[in-house]
C-alpha cells in the first residue's frame, strides 16, 4: 500500500481543489421565441439557432 512520505501543505491541497467548485449552467435566449435553454440544446418549444427543429404540436 502506498504511504505518502510527508504531509501535503494547505497550498498544495488548495491547488488540487481549485477546479472542484460547481459552476452555474450557461443559458442562452433563443432569438425567435425568446425562450431560455441550455447552450447547444434545443429549446423547450423546439427551436435551435432561430429555426424550428422539432414540432411540438400535439395531435389528438
Amino acid at each position: 500500500m502506498a504511504v505518502q512520505k510527508s504531509r501535503k501543505t494547505r497550498a498544495k491541497r488548495g491547488d488540487r481543489r481549485a477546479h472542484d467548485s460547481l459552476t452555474a449552467k450557461t443559458l442562452t435566449q433563443d432569438p425567435m421565441s425568446g425562450e431560455m435553454h441550455l447552450r447547444h440544446h434545443v429549446s423547450p418549444d423546439g427551436y435551435y439557432k432561430g429555426r424550428q427543429i422539432v414540432s411540438t404540436t400535439e395531435e389528438d
